[in-house]
């Protein structure tokens, strides 16, 4: 199977993704200072994703058919983190109007 995450990206259109700081360009990190938003002095946001509906500003293409991360070297560890079909995945695509990810 290929990997679902090129054609779906709907974990980038429906989270708030906060991160330490730490990884931000300024501090030694790799994400952009460009696309963090700065929430507290110890966290950081990817910027649009706390817009109401959120997109991250580094996503790309259209969801459902062909995406990309515009930062996918240097993503947050939020982004890192994120499973394919875990159960934050699938509640996404529903969310989108997507089908549940096989097992």
């Amino acid at each position: 199977m290929s990997n679902p995450c090129v054609t779906c990206g709907v974990c980038c259109a429906s989270f708030r993704v906060d991160f330490s700081v730490m990884e931000t360009q300024a501090e030694g990190g790799t994400v952009p200072d460009g696309l963090a938003v700065e929430v507290t002095a110890h966290t950081a946001r990817m910027r649009g994703t706390d817009h109401s509906p959120p997109r991250c500003a580094a996503l790309t293409g259209k969801l459902g058919e062909r995406v990309a991360c515009g930062i996918y070297e240097w993503r947050p560890s939020p982004c890192r983190e994120f499973e394919a079909g875990s159960e934050a995945c699938q509640r996404a695509r529903v969310r989108h109007g997507l089908p549940a990810l096989e097992a």
